[in-house]
């Protein structure tokens, strides 16, 4: 019998969340019947293409219990002398005893919500990130005595607990998650370890064509023609731009060079306040947010790209940025740091170049070398762009979680019904 899930996402859709989105529409295309449940409702002032592609209908959760107290109300009174909430509670317990915080009471009451409305059936729960998403899927799993697994990725394994992180992989019945290095510490947190599988995101190369670049000749030398470096990223400390402008400030006075940043993020304002103390603001665009579109005709016009990614102060990082893959395959040289798993994909002095993050003086460095050798700029960007394509596409991953959610067995079922003699 198919499969009917239940997607639990923190914010849906997002722009910055794109690799979930594909994996949702390609799953979709594999015939898996999903529902998607969000704990917030959309910011961001444009949409991904495949957002519009994805059939699963969406429910918003009360972001705060307070903006919809009947929903919760209503919830509870109908699940309250159920077994199932017996025992969600006794978990949610445990849990506030270590976590007294209005986060913790506002999950338990998105759990109740999402265990109620849940539609007649759904016969999964699975959840993207391992923080707070994860936990209101375990809550309401737990009150429907539904299996539920997860999708793990970055700041959610690094900010969270280590108890809590056990406890949830003692409870769920599988976890994928897209990094090696997130792979290594989950895994000795926890007690079977074949729960838990590498799947990298990858990327869908019908949305990332091959664009037959023209890698340019420029050097740094025409004031008039700047070599073009690029980034996306949200303006977040893993991020590191806080180094980058910092790198960027201490290149050659007479170099010409031109820097455009897209994304949104918290910080963008003292990142800019920071160019202009710099005084490199002249030199900089900040495109904000933007649509699938423009981020691919950036890239086009790209030189370099450059992701100075750092370990935040709460422990936050990078896992593997979707971000270097999009620039990659799209042939352009990339520059980034050997934090997390970027070494996984950027192999360095083969296929890029990577720093020790923080390091602004080895970033400065390998900038101006890069700005002033367009050749090698090209030999980068061709080494990237075929290993992204060989070995990290989407649909790799969309098999191994297919098999997870049992779609492959009954592709492989009906083959074999269907060579049966009649």
């Amino acid at each position: 019998m198919s499969q009917v899930v239940a997607f639990v996402l923190k914010g849906y859709p997002r722009l910055s969340e794109t690799f979930i989105a594909q994996e949702i529409h390609a799953l979709e295309r594999r015939g898996l019947d999903i529902r998607l449940f969000s704990m917030r409702r959309p910011t961001d002032p444009h949409h991904h293409p495949v957002h519009s592609e994805i059939k699963a209908p969406v429910n918003y959760l009360p972001e705060y219990l307070y903006q919809e107290p009947r929903r919760v109300w209503n919830a509870w009174r109908a699940l309250r002398q159920t077994s199932g909430y017996q025992k969600a509670w006794q978990c949610w317990w445990a849990d506030f005893k270590r976590d007294v915080t209005p986060n913790r009471i506002r999950r338990f009451g998105q759990a109740l919500v999402l265990a109620h409305e849940l539609p007649l059936g759904i016969t999964w729960v699975h959840a993207h990130f391992l923080h707070t998403p994860a936990s209101v899927a375990r809550y309401a799993a737990t009150i429907r005595s539904l299996p539920w697994s997860c999708s793990a990725h970055a700041k959610d394994i690094w900010t969270l607990p280590d108890w809590e992180k056990a406890e949830k992989l003692s409870d769920m019945r599988w976890l994928v998650t897209c990094t090696k290095a997130n792979v290594e510490h989950l895994s000795a947190l926890s007690a079977d370890q074949t729960r838990i599988e590498l799947v990298y995101h990858g990327l869908d190369f019908a949305r990332f064509p091959s664009n037959g670049r023209d890698h340019s000749s420029r050097d740094g030398g025409d004031g008039s023609d700047p070599v073009v470096i690029v980034s996306v990223g949200r303006a977040v400390e893993k991020k590191g731009y806080g180094d980058l402008l910092n790198a960027l400030s201490n290149l050659p006075a007479g170099l010409s060079w031109k820097f455009i940043h897209i994304g949104g993020g918290e910080l963008l304002r003292v990142l800019q306040k920071q160019a202009r103390d710099f005084g490199i603001d002249d030199r900089i665009e900040w495109l904000g947010a933007q649509p699938h579109e423009t981020v691919l005709e950036t890239y086009g016009r790209a030189d370099l790209f450059v992701l100075a990614s750092r370990i935040a102060a709460n422990g936050d990082r990078d896992g593997l940025p979707n971000v270097l893959m999009e620039a990659q395959s799209q042939g352009v040289a990339c520059v980034s740091t050997n934090v997390s798993a970027v070494p996984e994909l950027v192999v360095d002095g083969e296929t890029g170049v990577l720093v020790a993050p923080g390091d602004t003086s080895a970033l400065t460095q390998e900038l101006e070398n890069l700005i002033t050798h367009p050749a090698l700029r090209r030999t980068y960007g061709e080494a990237g762009r075929q290993r992204v394509h060989s070995e990290f596409t989407c649909e790799t991953g969309i098999d191994r979680l297919a098999s997870r959610f049992g779609l492959l067995a009954e592709e492989a079922e009906a083959c074999e019904s269907h060579s049966m003699p009649q």
